[in-house]
């Protein structure tokens, strides 16, 4: 019912976009922190496993040790697909046995993602080649990612939610957007995105150093 891409721009930039026919989708599979990688707990979720693949990240495990350590040891792993980006760039993907329906992977130099439930197992790969040939910020090539995935059949049924973050060493989530619910959540995430980019650095400069902020623009600031 789920399909993600995580990316990093070598720069120390984390991300992960996912959409999904479920509801809110990125409430419960999109995982990242700081100086660590990013990772999507997806299928039948369980998402104390993302906060478990980075803790192992940043233990200093790379991403397949990662994957192979928690896959070892997790209850129900059957049902979970996990897709895992380490700080080096190193990926891991993992499909249990009852992910439903078609699923399938895919990877970049810098990106992996997979999915189940899909039209097609070539989807994913393909969110991968448009991640890795769209020049701009690491979220629009991560939303990139996501509308490459539905140009190549994308679910096998309609989707409903998307959400798109990125860290980038601040201490939050720099960009964290959500569409919850909509019968075309993956454009109306383009048109957020589209809000949002140009006001990202104005507010990570009110959030370290409020002093250095040209204005808050809104009625009563008088800067």
């Amino acid at each position: 019912m789920t399909f993600s891409i995580a990316g990093t721009d070598g720069n120390g930039r984390f991300g992960l976009a996912v959409s999904s026919s479920s509801p809110a989708v990125a409430a419960r599979c999109i995982h990242l922190r700081d100086g660590v990688g990013a990772v999507s707990s997806q299928n039948i979720t369980d998402p104390r496993l993302g906060s478990a693949l980075l803790d192992r990240l940043e233990a200093g495990d790379t991403a397949q040790q990662a994957l192979d350590g928690v896959v070892g040891s997790a209850e129900n792993i059957d049902f979970r697909q996990l897709v895992v980006l380490d700080s080096r760039s190193g990926s891991a993907v993992y499909s249990g046995s009852r992910t439903l329906g078609v699923f399938g992977q895919g990877s970049g130099p810098s990106c992996v993602g997979a999915g189940n439930m899909l039209a097609d197992p070539g989807v994913l790969q393909a969110a991968c080649d448009a991640f890795d040939t769209t020049d701009g910020e690491l979220e629009q090539r991560l939303l990139a990612g996501l509308k490459g995935a539905i140009a190549a059949g994308g679910e096998a049924g309609p989707v409903h939610s998307a959400g798109l973050s990125v860290v980038s060493g601040h201490g939050w989530r720099d960009t964290d957007l959500r569409i919850d619910w909509h019968e075309d959540p993956i454009t109306e995430l383009g048109k957020l995105l589209e809000i949002w980019l140009p006001q990202r650095d104005a507010y990570v400069t009110r959030g370290l150093d409020p002093q250095a902020s040209e204005g808050y623009g809104v009625p009563g600031d008088e800067r």
